[in-house]
């Protein structure tokens, strides 16, 4: 039988914490992670993030983490490192209650591969976001006519950028991974970083 751990109403502050493969893991609720060391090696089927805040942390997926919604918990200055997809930042108002307890600022994931990642409801100034190969979509509701409008390689047009141009109105940016996408997408890195440059909106 899978053994539960849970990590509830209390403050943890400069420890490290390892959230290895086996267990299931239960962040929150009202937990606070203060100057800690968070490592992930646990798969997202394994965690549960139910609301609490992170502060000042740094956060350390091992492998790939994916598809995880940070929505419930509050992120002010961590630091994130390793490989994160399909992750989504900040709270979430068209989801469920519990989403809209989260937020971020002050973040930084210049260490950080990002891919198919969206941020919520933020200050996209306040985030340190990675550069090249991954690439970031600012505002995308806001200039989706205008990125429908470029010639885009492959079958980026097609796919990765109307997935942009469909994001919802609380999304502040989208970050991809150009390697990823140029593999996906039937086109090279090289033929992608030369429609992208054309594009205002886009941070390399």
């Amino acid at each position: 039988m899978t053994p539960n751990i849970h990590y509830e109403k209390r403050e943890i502050v400069g420890e490290r914490l390892e959230l290895r493969k086996g267990p299931f893991y239960w962040l929150g609720p009202d937990l606070t992670l203060r100057d800690c060391t968070v490592i992930i090696s646990a798969a997202r089927r394994s965690l549960s993030l139910v609301s609490g805040q992170f502060i000042n942390c740094t956060i350390q997926a091992q492998g790939q983490l994916k598809t995880m919604p940070w929505a419930s918990i509050k992120l002010k200055g961590c630091r994130f490192k390793g490989r994160f997809t399909g992750n989504d930042f900040g709270f979430r108002e068209d989801v469920d209650d519990r989403w809209r307890a989260g937020g971020i600022e002050d973040c930084d994931f210049s260490e950080a591969e990002l891919h198919g990642c969206a941020f919520y409801n933020c200050d996209m100034s306040t985030i340190r976001l990675p550069r090249w190969p991954c690439f970031t979509f600012l505002d995308p509701l806001k200039h989706a006519a205008e990125l429908r409008q470029h010639a885009w390689p492959g079958r980026v047009g097609r796919v990765t950028i109307e997935v942009v141009c469909e994001s919802t109105k609380d999304t502040a940016a989208v970050t991809w991974h150009a390697p990823t996408v140029a593999e996906k997408m039937d086109t090279t890195v090289e033929e992608l970083r030369t429609a992208l440059e054309r594009v205002p909106s886009v941070i390399m």
